[in-house]
């Protein structure tokens, strides 16, 4: 996603007042513009932030790495870690940002479940994009081949999950300005 000036400080601070205090879990497969969308969400709202990626074990990253696919036996403990973070903001009443792929409803069952005062925000975007994204960055063990893994596995939110969906294809400040306008509905 490119950056692009023309929003005003105004209407990002105006959508951003109607939001009400929640962990926002921001999913997507990789190049979504999970932890770009996230940062900039943690800068306007000032909530505390956590990069899921930063919660995998050492394994798993590894194994993403050298370009094999999670399976659900090796996202569990990531998700569970990702659950553990939620709750310990929803014991202290504190607001949060989070970022997961939590791509499969099951493992939105685990990390969100019936849990209240956790909102979904779901980042999507076509695949070119995607893996154009993917190609032009550099990122610790998520590497290109894994999009398609990625994809495969993904299973997008249904309607009772009451996800805030987002296509991704604009601007930084256009998609965190849609996800505020949503979140603030």
């Amino acid at each position: 996603m490119e950056r692009k000036e023309g929003l005003s400080e105004i209407e990002v601070r105006e959508a951003a007042e109607k939001v009400a205090p929640a962990v926002l879990v921001v999913m997507g497969v990789s190049g979504a513009g999970k932890s770009t969308i996230a940062a900039e969400l943690h800068r306007i709202l000032g909530w505390p932030f956590q990069e899921g990626d930063d919660l995998h074990p050492p394994a798993n990253a590894e194994k993403m790495r050298t370009g094999k696919p999670l399976d659900d036996v090796d996202r569990l403990p990531w998700l569970r870690a990702v659950a553990r973070w939620i709750d310990g903001q929803l014991a202290t009443r504190a607001p949060g940002i989070i970022t997961c792929s939590d791509l499969k409803r099951a493992y939105r069952d685990l990390t969100i479940g019936n849990r209240r005062g956790v909102r979904l925000v779901y980042l999507k975007a076509e695949q070119p994009v995607l893996l154009q994204r993917i190609l032009a960055r550099q990122h610790r063990y998520m590497v290109p081949s894994l999009l398609q893994s990625q994809l495969d596995a993904l299973e997008e939110p249904d309607a009772d999950e009451h996800p805030v969906t987002v296509t991704t294809q604009g601007s930084v400040a256009e998609t965190v300005l849609e996800v505020l306008r949503r979140l603030g509905e």
